[in-house]
């Protein structure tokens, strides 16, 4: 403003940029403040000294604190305030350096509210420090014409290596997870394979039962049959008749070209051959008498 004055032959009168006051005093003393826009002093005596904003200011702070399980994280918090237009001439004459005041009442709430908590809780509880922060400057800086429009902790941040352990410490709760429900599925997988291969042995089971009853209900057929179609033919005669039938049928598979065991087990010694030929002449003379 000086040098629009100093370009003028006179100095009573002048503008005020929009949200913006003038702070005017006479013979060094507080006397009015000036709205934005034309303005007219009442020269010699009166004299625009400043002029002061009152628009919305932006400040952020960095403060570096510890929690209370010992972690230093730097703490970021912007503030968002302005001059109440009432008290302009508080804002002008109480504080000399308002963006120094309001920095230092900033670091003492976060280091008085960011130690009460461990470094979980911390994080998590970033609008309640941010709220504390607005609270207590809301009413500190009140008395100097300030108005603390908002406070938000846009960043808390840890040390590199106390970051690092924390994503660890969630990978490996992670993998923990992960290997637990991977054995639930096995032990799931395990359960129904036990329990087809029991339903399985259970149905062969019936399977072989009926199988042998039906073996069984024809041998009885046969012997019936063959006992009163034959005169003189006892039921032992058959049945020795159907062992030899099965014997040779027996010698035949083993044999066979598409047989899977190619390997034949024989009584072992000088004697073996002429004993097998003497049993085959014994059955065969037992099933002609």
């Amino acid at each position: 403003m000086r040098s629009f004055w100093e370009k003028m032959d006179c100095c009573c009168f002048g503008y005020i940029r929009e949200m913006d006051a003038g702070i005017v005093e006479n013979f060094g003393k507080f006397s009015r403040v000036l709205p934005a826009g034309f303005y007219c002093l009442n020269c010699p005596c009166e004299v625009l000294t400043k002029t002061i904003s009152l628009r919305v200011q932006y400040l952020e702070c960095v403060c570096d604190t510890k929690t209370k399980d010992n972690v230093f994280v730097h703490v970021v918090v912007a503030v968002l305030f302005k001059v109440v237009e009432e008290k302009v001439p508080s804002a002008v004459y109480k504080l000399s350096d308002p963006v120094s005041q309001i920095r230092s009442y900033i670091y003492d709430v976060v280091r008085s509210s960011v130690p009460r908590l461990d470094i979980d809780a911390a994080f998590a509880s970033k609008d309640d420090v941010a709220n504390a922060v607005k609270n207590q400057l809301s009413v500190l800086m009140a008395d100097y014409g300030y108005e603390i429009i908002a406070a938000l902790v846009i960043d808390l941040d840890p040390n590199p290596h106390i970051k690092a352990a924390m994503n660890e410490i969630n990978a490996s709760q992670r993998l923990r997870e992960a290997a637990a429900e991977k054995a639930e599925a096995e032990k799931i997988l395990q359960v129904k394979a036990a329990e087809a291969e029991a339903d399985s042995k259970y149905l062969s089971g019936l399977g072989v039962a009926r199988q042998r009853r039906a073996i069984v209900d024809g041998l009885r057929e046969t012997v019936t049959g063959f006992s009163s179609d034959v005169p003189g033919a006892s039921p032992k005669d058959v049945m020795d008749l159907l062992l030899v039938t099965q014997y040779f049928d027996m010698i035949r598979d083993v044999g066979g070209k598409k047989a899977q065991s190619s390997t034949l087990f024989l009584p072992h010694g000088p004697h073996s051959v002429d004993r097998l030929r003497d049993d085959i002449k014994n059955s065969f003379r037992m099933n002609s008498k």
